[in-house]
């Protein structure tokens, strides 16, 4: 993690959530498609279907703010966690990408007061959309984000043993050190 040299409410908000974000993007660092589309564990949870449901998070605050067009119905949320057969990792990385860039810039750019429709989430009693600032988003999205990279790294654990700091060294282009050596295939 990098220490920003501005040191303040939106930057930390922003740089945790960019830390999260390179983490489930670098979980799929290696993997073709059948192995990012597996599910190793109990849940149905995949690399392929983590990375799809961040894109659908950062899709409905981009949309809540007006910078996206994302009217989907709630049932969305819940195919969100799975890639439909024409939704190859390469192609959910692509739209991860793009839409990581456009939600970034918001959170660099959006005044933190600012208020957007959030939820429903029917699984905390919330059955309707409510206004909320866009720090608190920023501060959820942490957690979710964080909630979800934790996901993917054991997810990627199974796979093929690869762990999340060797992966990011890999994606990052960084030498060996006395404490990770960056990933690769075996």
């Amino acid at each position: 993690m990098y220490l920003p040299q501005i040191d303040n409410e939106r930057a930390t908000l922003c740089n945790y959530l960019d830390v999260q974000l390179d983490a489930i993007r670098a979980s799929s660092y290696g993997l073709d498609d059948d192995q990012a589309r597996r599910a190793p564990r109990r849940s149905t949870l995949s690399i392929s279907g983590i990375t799809k449901h961040v894109v659908y998070c950062m899709k409905q605050s981009l949309s809540g703010a007006g910078r996206y067009e994302h009217d989907q119905p709630f049932e969305a949320f819940f195919a969100s966690f799975t890639p439909s057969d024409d939704e190859d990792i390469v192609t959910l990385l692509e739209t991860f990408d793009e839409v990581r860039g456009e939600y970034m810039r918001m959170c660099r750019d959006g005044e933190l007061d600012a208020e957007l429709p959030v939820g429903p989430m029917p699984w905390v009693g919330m059955t309707e959309a409510r206004p909320a600032k866009l720090r608190y988003l920023y501060v959820h999205h942490v957690e979710e984000f964080a909630r979800h990279a934790g996901h993917a790294d054991i997810i990627r654990e199974e796979i093929d043993g690869a762990q999340a700091a060797e992966l990011l060294a890999a994606v990052e282009g960084r030498p060996a050190n006395d404490f990770v050596t960056p990933w690769q295939a075996r």
